[in-house]
């Protein structure tokens, strides 16, 4: 049962205007403000117990902006991939919100909530036909977490999406309250495709406070784009990343979902919702024909 304050915390988000807020924190995010920086990511680390002994530049003095201290990039072996060419990893490091089942079109955003697979992808009625009935895993990446989000299986990038929205926050409390808000907020979603797995998505879902999404091979896709869909039509580039490799990173937290077509995928023994990951660790493995 939600209580008095927490539903005032998902009502809030109604009205507060979440896109200028996230705009002009995410300007203040990027500027080189010296001492008032670094006073800014000391306290954030300390509040948040961020991990710093993991990061390839651990002195939070050595932050130009909070947005390079926030997209850090950790020191080389902190994240190990399973080499198992069967094996499919973690995109990012985070909490396991929901996984499992596709039911045709519904994908269970919490319990009792569904949202709309075809809505979430775009709304293109082929796009999400290749995944209906398939399997789905959402995680969140909180504060405190690495924001950088890697390539679950090597894959061809066939195109990217990018779908204007609202920022709410994706927080568990936000997600058991906000219907459909995974295809309401505003995403980019990356189409792959590999013999092996076959099709698959990872969508980048921004969130309040997230000023830009960005993807290693377009740069800054949101909020660059502005207020329209955009498509970006990969299929000739033959642009192919590898398992484990960068594929893109939120300034400020977020969510990421991945989505598999069916009979593809198995998921790990002992994945369970509300589990702590980290990236390049083991979310499944492909099913044996």
């Amino acid at each position: 049962m939600t209580s008095i304050i927490d539903n005032l915390k998902v009502k809030s988000q109604y009205f507060i205007p979440k896109t200028f807020l996230s705009r002009a924190i995410g300007v203040l995010a990027s500027k080189q403000m010296g001492g008032f920086t670094t006073f800014l990511i000391k306290n954030f680390a300390k509040y948040y117990d961020v991990n710093m002994e993991e990061a390839k530049i651990k002195d939070v003095t050595k932050y130009k902006t909070f947005n390079d201290f926030f997209t850090r990039e950790l020191k080389k072996g902190a994240r190990p991939i399973i080499s198992d060419e069967k094996a499919i990893t973690n995109p990012a490091d985070g909490t396991i919100s929901q996984f499992g089942d596709i039911y045709k079109d519904a994908i269970l955003q919490a319990k009792g909530r569904y949202y709309s697979l075809e809505a979430l992808l775009g709304g293109n009625p082929k796009d999400a036909k290749v995944f209906e009935n398939g399997n789905f895993i959402t995680t969140y990446l909180s504060p405190k977490d690495y924001h950088r989000v890697h390539m679950p299986y090597t894959g061809k990038l066939e195109k990217m999406i990018f779908i204007p929205g609202d920022l709410f926050s994706v927080n568990p409390l936000t997600a058991q309250n906000v219907d459909n808000l995974f295809a309401r907020n505003e995403r980019v979603v990356c189409f792959f495709n590999n013999e092996k797995i076959g099709k698959f998505a990872v969508v980048m879902v921004g969130a309040t406070i997230v000023a830009s999404i960005e993807t290693v091979f377009a740069g800054v896709v949101a909020p660059k784009c502005g207020r329209e869909i955009t498509i970006y039509d990969y299929s000739k580039d033959n642009i192919v990343i590898k398992k484990g490799d960068e594929l893109g990173r939120f300034k400020l937290g977020s969510t990421t979902i991945c989505v598999f077509e069916p009979k593809k995928v198995e998921f790990a023994k002992g994945l369970s919702i509300d589990t702590k990951v980290k990236m390049g660790t083991k979310l499944g493995e492909i099913k044996a024909k």
